[in-house]
């Protein structure tokens, strides 16, 4: 298996028009959304999502972020988001971290795989901790949290809907 996390600019726009399409067709909210196409043309997104990891995002309320994307051979399987600080609003939904598997791809360990492999890379930027949060009804992204070493720190209540709050702490690879 040739299972890799490869940034938005290494994926092979074939591999990601077919992933993003089933997303659409399926009819759920992408995840991350981050990672949708909206009306873009691919080069169009890759723009967008390099504008992204600068300061610029500040002026829209938002923090620099950089998107992975999880790939077997050359076949995008999901993808994860990293924001590189916290504001006010991502510190109690959001968290550092959004993920998704595309629907084909669920319940085979990609989420967890996939998550691991960005705190890899992630721990080599001098980060000690992260936060990364899911919907209470979620238990297939807290047990991806939870297997990933994910830490419930609390529960919080935000417009009716109840979230989850992990920290992973990074120091050092077990």
């Amino acid at each position: 298996m040739g299972l890799k996390i490869v940034k938005y600019d290494k994926v092979p726009e074939v591999g990601y028009l077919e992933y993003i399409k089933e997303w659409e067709l399926s009819g759920e909210k992408i995840v991350p959304m981050a990672s949708e196409r909206r009306s873009e043309s691919f080069g169009d997104l890759l723009a967008k999502w390099s504008t992204d990891e600068t300061d610029e995002v500040y002026k829209k309320g938002f923090v620099p972020a950089a998107l992975y994307f999880l790939v077997d051979k050359k076949k995008v399987l999901g993808a994860i988001h990293f924001r590189h600080e916290l504001n006010d609003s991502l510190l109690y939904n959001g968290g550092h971290i959004g993920y998704g598997i595309r629907p084909s791809e669920r319940k085979k360990g990609y989420a967890t795989k996939m998550l691991v492999m960005l705190l890899d890379l992630v721990r080599t930027k001098k980060y000690k901790k992260v936060l990364v949060t899911c919907d209470e009804n979620n238990t297939g992204s807290a047990r991806t949290i939870e297997n990933a070493k994910g830490i419930l720190y609390d529960k919080i209540e935000l417009e009716g809907e109840t979230t989850l709050r992990y920290w992973i702490t990074l120091d050092s690879r077990e």
